[in-house]
């Protein structure tokens, strides 16, 4: 009876990429099971405002007494969702936008990158206030505006890798049995430059809860009521000497949600490198009496 084993990515051993793992469940546990925990309503007032830690609101009252710690397990949720759904259609687009630019070597690659260069030239916050400004306060604004913040960057990421993935003879043969253009990025160019991408990721999340939980401080993305991190941070700041855990908590969960995600990705990335010469090592040990070392063409002896 054979037995399935389970394959543990490369960077998960990894002393980065342990401690940025266990930092990231945490934070999503918060969030996400967070809300099932929370012992009063987001809503309901519990004590006088800006209140200190007491048995019925262990971390304090915020600006008009209702528990911070409710509020808290509440308000994790949506930073991650929105920023999740903000970097996945960043991508959406830019990598399109750069995996046409960098394939089709025409007037289009200019004309792409340069319209890209424009959205690159405007402050982020500055894009993100003119379209609320325009197409009114709501947090859908936020996402859409946050993920056109960040295209421009992606493409050129995939642009630069697209370039170097169709000079592979793979791609020049699949351009020589006449395969169609989407097919050849779709099957040979996007599953060869993924591993870039995924490194790439991590940065683009931890922008992104940032830009959204800055637009949230300001008031322009989720309103009052809600429960929203960066929303707390702003609502409890002028309260922050009666209580500072109304600041200070969410404050703490932000960072650590962006510290994680950065750690983790930059573990990935540590690894990419290490894979590809354990991957050469192997190739070698299979042919008789040749070895190959790091920083040393296998065969040659040369140094690459």
């Amino acid at each position: 009876m054979s037995r399935t084993r389970i394959r543990v990515p490369r960077f998960a051993t990894t002393r980065y990429g342990v401690v940025g793992l266990l930092l990231m469940v945490a934070v999503l546990f918060v969030a996400f099971i967070g809300p099932a925990l929370a012992p009063h309503s987001i809503t309901a007032t519990v004590g006088p405002p800006g209140q200190g830690p007491s048995s019925a609101a262990p971390l304090g009252t915020d600006y008009v007494g209702r528990d911070v710690l409710s509020r808290l397990l509440n308000g994790g949720h949506t930073v991650v969702e929105y920023a999740l759904a903000a970097t996945a259609l960043a991508y959406c687009g830019g990598v399109l936008v750069g995996l046409v630019a960098g394939f089709n070597r025409s007037v289009i690659d200019p004309l792409l990158m340069r319209g890209m260069d424009v959205l690159l030239a405007f402050p982020a916050l500055l894009i993100l206030l003119v379209l609320t400004a325009g197409l009114g306060q709501h947090v859908g604004v936020v996402v859409i505006g946050t993920a056109i913040v960040q295209a421009p960057a992606i493409s050129r990421v995939m642009r630069t890798v697209t370039l170097e993935a169709s000079t592979r003879g793979y791609v020049d043969a699949a351009v020589a049995r006449g395969e169609r253009t989407s097919a050849i990025l779709r099957r040979e160019i996007l599953p060869n430059v993924t591993p870039v991408l995924l490194a790439d990721f991590g940065l683009r999340f931890g922008y992104a809860i940032v830009l959204i939980a800055s637009m949230n401080f300001l008031g322009l993305g989720l309103n009052p009521p809600a429960a929203d991190w960066g929303l707390m941070i702003s609502e409890n700041r002028s309260y922050v000497a009666l209580n500072p855990w109304a600041v200070l908590a969410p404050a703490v969960l932000l960072a650590l949600l962006t510290i994680s995600v950065n750690v983790t990705a930059d573990a990935y990335v540590r690894t990419l490198g290490r894979s590809s010469i354990g991957g050469r090592r192997r190739q070698a040990a299979r042919v008789p009496g040749k070895v190959e070392h790091p920083g040393v063409s296998a065969g040659t002896g040369e140094s690459v």
